[in-house]
C-alpha cells in the first residue's frame, strides 16, 4: 500500500524531528508524525490547548508535509522556493510522490526554521 513512500516519509519526518526539543510530539507512528506547541495557544477559540505546528502524513498516493505557520504567518509564503511551490497543495501542505531531493529538503528545513523563529518571536512556542 504505502510501502514505496516509507523512505519519503522518513526524510520529511527528519525535517521536523530536528526540532522535537522545541515542540511537543502528538503522534509518532509509521504513517503520521505530528508536532504541537508546548505552550497553550494564545487564541481563545483554542481553549488553552497547544497549537498544531505541523505533520508528515504517509498516504496511499503521496506523503504530505503540513506546516501550519504558513497559514498563520503570510510573510512565510515569500520564503517558499519555486521548486517547493510546485509541490504545494493548498496553503500549508506540500505533497511528495518522489524524492524529495536534498535541495527540497533544505528548502523545507529553512522554511521550518523560519516558522519556528516567527512563532518564537510571537511567544507561541
Amino acid at each position: 500500500m504505502a510501502a514505496p513512500f516509507a523512505p519519503i516519509f522518513a526524510a520529511l519526518k527528519g525535517v521536523f524531528a530536528r526540532h522535537e526539543d522545541r515542540l511537543a510530539i502528538k503522534a509518532t507512528e509509521p504513517t503520521e508524525y505530528t508536532l504541537l506547541t508546548k505552550t497553550p495557544s494564545p487564541f481563545p477559540q483554542h481553549k488553552g490547548h497547544p497549537m498544531y505546528f505541523g505533520s508528515v502524513i504517509l498516504g496511499k498516493a503521496y506523503v504530505s508535509f503540513h506546516l501550519m505557520p504558513l497559514y498563520m504567518c503570510p510573510k512565510l509564503q515569500a520564503l517558499i522556493s519555486p521548486a517547493l511551490k510546485k509541490r504545494m497543495q493548498g496553503k500549508t501542505c506540500f505533497n511528495f510522490k518522489t524524492g524529495p531531493d536534498p535541495d527540497l529538503l533544505a528548502d523545507l528545513e529553512s522554511l521550518t526554521v523560519a516558522a519556528l523563529r516567527d512563532w518564537e518571536e510571537k511567544k507561541w512556542l
